[in-house]
């Protein structure tokens, strides 16, 4: 007997009753027997869905872990103890990072702050190789599982087409920005700003039809991403707070020394056994759990002025602020309250604040960004070896020779500062370019001119 094959919408009367009649005259049954079966069936198949939908939504609530009492004991004898920045900062250097001291501080504050009202963001910005990836990923582990979202890849519509609270207080880590399309990237930023994403679309109710209707998802989020080209997303940079990897020989050595010791199996002072690391992720993620959104007061709100000539200095301090919000927070337990309820920011708190934020400050005055203004110091600095003019040309062999940087790097370091006439490009293609150094700014005047203003606020305070 010849087979046939049929694709039935359950929720559409004339399919169901095509289907019974052309399946009554092929089997011989009654029709009326067939309709009623599969009304039957419909009713099993919206029991089961609802079934499932119940099963999922106790597996969501069931992944946030309730924490014993000797879990709480030790997380809040942790949160109370003395100088906490500086023991979160060494904590996390004992969960498998190696140097980077203000900015893997800077990572956690940032992704700390995905439970509270006004989350801050991060962008992570280094070249090919040089361990953003590995910044967000210790991050990200050292905080609770079940508020981690984690994407290498996202789709045009992915972040639309989530339900309504996915997003609601999580914290969003992106290990590529630039895989990015440009309509993922704006659900990125809307939920950054605004905190919810409203798309007019089309919707199937229960019953199978399709019609016009509203669809939103909601944070607020808290949100870390990586980078190589950090100058390509200016939206992104001015609502984040811009961390540059450390790609200095001195950093390369600390890594590579860390990466010796942990195929040795040897731990150290420094590097702590993979035992010992998912202690302290576990520590730290269970003081997170620990904290709570509470309104804070800062009273040197107005004390505090960051440079005038940084980018976009009105979200900065705004970004500034919430920072400084956040270390309150963070030390919620050892802060005071004033009559509402809300804690109060004490000067420690801004005085930390400023050390950790000191280098995002400097990025937001500088006109390079992170990876090309370290490439910009060390091509100074190979110009001016062994006492030679600082007007003297150079060509791409010598620059990678010295520098050691990949071809494709240099090509997209260079065409940045000739862009942007700190370099002066000579020759021709066909018989090979050459180089002077057109604008020799001092990175390291300005870096202390803006410390010292900043240290005599500080200092200031009372």
């Amino acid at each position: 007997m010849r087979t046939i094959t049929l694709k039935v919408d359950l929720y559409d009367y004339q399919q169901v009753e095509k289907t019974c009649k052309l399946a009554a005259e092929k089997l011989g049954l009654d029709a009326g027997v067939l309709h009623a079966d599969l009304d039957a069936l419909t009713v099993e198949l919206e029991s089961y869905m609802h079934q499932q939908r119940t099963v999922k939504a106790s597996r969501v609530l069931a992944q946030a872990p309730v924490l014993t009492s000797a879990q709480t004991a030790e997380s809040l004898k942790f949160l109370k103890a003395e100088k906490l920045m500086e023991r979160i900062g060494n904590l996390i250097g004992r969960c498998g990072i190696v140097g980077e001291e203000e900015n893997r501080l800077l990572l956690f504050v940032v992704a700390s702050s995905y439970k509270m009202p006004e989350p801050l963001h991060a962008l992570i910005q280094g070249s090919s190789g040089s361990g953003k990836t590995r910044l967000l990923d210790v991050i990200a582990r050292c905080m609770p599982t079940e508020d981690v979202k984690r994407f290498t890849r996202v789709t045009d519509n992915a972040f639309y087409n989530q339900t309504e609270d996915y997003f609601t207080h999580k914290l969003v880590c992106l290990e590529d920005l630039d895989g990015l399309k440009e309509d993922a990237q704006l659900a990125v930023r809307e939920l950054q700003s605004r905190g919810v994403l409203t798309s007019s679309t089309s919707v199937k109710d229960e019953r199978g039809a399709i019609h016009g209707g509203e669809r939103t998802v909601r944070g607020p989020i808290a949100s870390l991403a990586c980078t190589t080209r950090g100058e390509v997303y200016e939206d992104n940079v001015s609502r984040s707070l811009v961390v540059a990897v450390d790609e200095s020989s001195a950093q390369t050595q600390r890594v590579i020394g860390y990466q010796n010791a942990r195929a040795a199996g040897r731990s150290t002072e420094v590097f702590a056994g993979a035992d010992e690391q998912e202690k302290n992720r576990q520590l730290l993620a269970n003081c997170v759990r620990m904290l709570r959104s509470y309104e804070v007061v800062n009273p040197y709100a107005d004390l505090i002025k960051l440079p005038e000539s940084a980018h976009k200095i009105r979200r900065l301090n705004e970004l500034y602020l919430c920072f400084v919000r956040q270390v309150a927070l963070l030390n919620q337990y050892q802060r005071k309250r004033d009559d509402r309820g809300r804690i109060i920011a004490q000067v420690e708190d801004l005085h930390a604040a400023c050390s950790i934020l000191f280098e995002s400050i400097l990025l937001k005055v500088d006109e390079l960004d992170g990876s090309l203004r370290q490439f910009f110091e060390r091509l100074k600095t190979m110009v001016t070896k062994n006492g030679m003019p600082r007007d003297r040309k150079f060509d791409r062999h010598e620059m990678r020779e010295e520098l050691g940087v990949s071809k494709s790097q240099q090509h997209r370091y260079m065409t940045q500062l000739v862009k942007l006439e700190y370099v002066r490009q000579e020759g021709f293609a066909n018989r090979g370019f050459s180089y002077q150094i057109s604008r020799w700014d001092d990175a390291v005047v300005l870096r202390e001119s803006i410390r010292a203003a900043m240290q005599k606020q500080l200092n200031a305070l009372v």
